[in-house]
Parts: C-alpha cells; structure tokens; sequence
C-alpha cells in the first residue's frame, strides 16, 4: 500500500498547493486520514473521505469524496477541514505554537 500512499499524498499536496492551504502539521493524524483514505481508494476505486463515511461496506455514489464540497467553508469557519487534514496557513501555525507549549 506504499505505493497508492504516496499516489494519495502527493495528490493531495497539489490540492493544497492549489488552494493556498498546508497538510495538517501533526504527522500521526496525517498519516491516518491519508491511509484510511487510501484504503477506502483500494476498496472502491473512490478517495472516500474516511472522517464523514457513511456506510459499511462502502457505497461509491453515497459516501462523500474527498476533498469534499464542504471542505472550504470548514477551513473558512475552524481554520481546518472535518478530517483535519487541510488547515489555513494560519490556523497551522498557531496549531503548533499551542501544541508547543505542553
């Protein structure tokens, strides 16, 4: 599955090259909604979005893809996605200065 990760990755970094906006800066929860992501990519041939899927087993025209229709107005509203995969410029960094300081 090395292989379909980094596929997803980098498709995923040119979405937020493209949008203006940064990859969660916290690798764990980065590599999770990317693998799951890239699972449910093997499993339907769709990049489901794992944090608002639906359905078990999978069901390619009822869960939602990702990036999903509702992903700008998230990262407008909360500085970051649902999944939390895509911040603001902004909102990543003050993630990490709070994060710092524990």
């Amino acid at each position: 599955m090395l292989k379909e990760y980094d596929e997803n990755l980098i498709r995923l970094q040119k979405i937020a090259n493209d949008r203006n906006l940064v990859l969660n800066p916290d690798q764990a929860r980065k590599q999770k909604v990317i693998s799951l992501m890239t699972e449910n990519n093997k499993a339907v041939g769709e990049y489901i979005c794992p944090c608002k899927q639906k359905n078990k087993p999978l069901v390619k025209c009822k869960d939602i893809l990702y990036p999903c229709s509702d992903m700008m107005a998230e990262i407008a509203r909360d500085g970051h996605c649902h999944c939390r995969l895509f911040f603001s410029s902004e909102a990543a960094i003050s993630n990490i200065e709070q994060n710092s300081n524990y």
